[in-house]
């Protein structure tokens, strides 16, 4: 009976950004990743754990949660997930996919904006069982939000400047 009960168990994750020794993966607004680079802060922007049991059947697990702030902009509160679409003895798919809440109140509600979203590369991770500790997210690379689609100016607006930087260059 109790192998049976642990053949269905569901995995658990430390759905963390940070963990001492192991990784260190803050997000970031913007393409520039390294110390100097804006980090995601407060609840301006959210992260989410996405899993499956392939990388191809991601689905969000448990609340979006907002930012930290200070010193600890970039990263989240750690949290243990329980992943109920893998089994245990498996291994589990996961991403974490962030956005602006200014793009969308979900991800896919920025990704269908087209600005104001990020992700993480897809992790394996063997899940744990409680009552051991949650399994890291060993691999997790940093990753930024990205702003989108840079607004261009017009052809008309263009030749208008072009027009009269062309006037004042004559008058002199």
């Amino acid at each position: 009976m109790l192998v049976a009960v642990g053949a269905f168990a569901q995995g658990q994750i430390n759905f963390s950004a940070r963990v001492v020794g192991s990784y260190d993966a803050p997000v970031f607004v913007g393409t520039d990743l390294t110390a100097t680079g804006t980090r995601a802060s407060g609840p301006a922007y959210m992260a989410q754990l996405y899993a499956g049991a392939s990388a191809n059947s991601l689905a969000a697990v448990g609340a979006a949660l907002p930012f930290r702030t200070g010193a600890a902009a970039g990263y989240w509160t750690a949290e243990a997930r329980t992943i109920s679409t893998v089994d245990a003895t498996g291994n589990a798919f996961v991403q974490i996919r962030a956005w602006s809440t200014a793009a969308g109140a979900t991800y896919e509600a920025a990704l269908a904006s087209g600005t104001g979203f990020g992700s993480s590369a897809t992790l394996t991770i063997k899940p744990t069982v409680a009552p051991d500790v949650p399994a890291n997210l060993v691999g997790l690379t940093s990753f930024g939000i990205a702003g989108g689609v840079i607004p261009e100016p017009s052809v008309m607006a263009v030749a208008a400047l072009g027009g009269l930087a062309l006037l004042l260059r004559r008058r002199k």
